[in-house]
């Protein structure tokens, strides 16, 4: 009988690299000046409230963020992201994810990053780093080829990890032949799809998290910048 697929999943976003790329965007976009006063108020107040661990609208605040490109073309806002992460995020990915990847895939392992971020900046990242698969973000893009402000589906957050990790691989691989073998996050909020791997490393991970990894006995790994 043929092995089930072993999966190793790699969250993004202080994981694979050191700082969040939506934030890092945000920034990007107020020093080009694309976001209102306005916008950029109801951001903060998102981001304030995030950081406190209340109940968030996920979909809301990536469509504020959106506001910048609602109306432009696809390719247009495309090739804007790959020069954001270029410039600003590919500096900050860290050598060890790299490492670890390149040692999953000579194991035969299937290196899948699945991330809450925006699709364009993970699909740089696999243009410059190993991955094989990605499960991200999607915003909407309509008939004429522009981009909406508008979130497909939903975004790639806290528990929707595993549950689009599970339609991915179940299409990709067939219900039943695949097995999440390996997860590596940073965040409380990825304790869902740490909790459901074989093997779980919490990477630098922040304080709620490094203690669930202490309690279940986690993997904790230090990767630098």
């Amino acid at each position: 009988m043929e092995k089930p697929a072993q999966l190793a999943v790699f969250d993004f976003d202080g994981t694979s690299l050191s700082g969040n790329s939506p934030v890092l965007l945000v920034r990007y976009l107020v020093y080009k000046k694309m976001l209102s006063a306005s916008v950029l108020a109801r951001i903060m107040s998102w981001g304030v409230a995030y950081k406190f661990r209340l109940p968030q609208n996920e979909s809301w605040v990536r469509s504020l963020v959106f506001t910048a490109f609602e109306g432009k073309p696809k390719e247009e806002v495309d090739a804007f992201l790959y020069e954001f992460y270029d410039e600003v995020v590919e500096p900050r990915f860290r050598k060890e994810c790299d490492a670890t990847i390149l040692s999953h895939l000579a194991a035969g392992h299937k290196v899948v990053v699945v991330s809450a971020t925006f699709e364009p900046i993970v699909l740089r990242a696999m243009q410059r780093h190993p991955y094989q698969y990605q499960i991200c973000t999607k915003m909407k893009v309509d008939a004429k080829g522009r981009y909406t402000r508008e979130v497909e589906g939903l975004p790639v957050e806290g528990a929707e990890k595993l549950a689009a990790l599970t339609r991915f691989a179940n299409a990709e691989f067939g219900e039943g032949h695949w097995e999440l073998a390996f997860a590596y996050g940073d965040h409380h909020s990825d304790r869902t799809l740490l909790s459901a791997a074989k093997h779980a490393f919490a990477v630098t991970p922040d304080n709620p998290l490094e203690r669930t990894a202490k309690e279940r006995g986690w993997t904790i790994l230090n990767w630098g910048a």
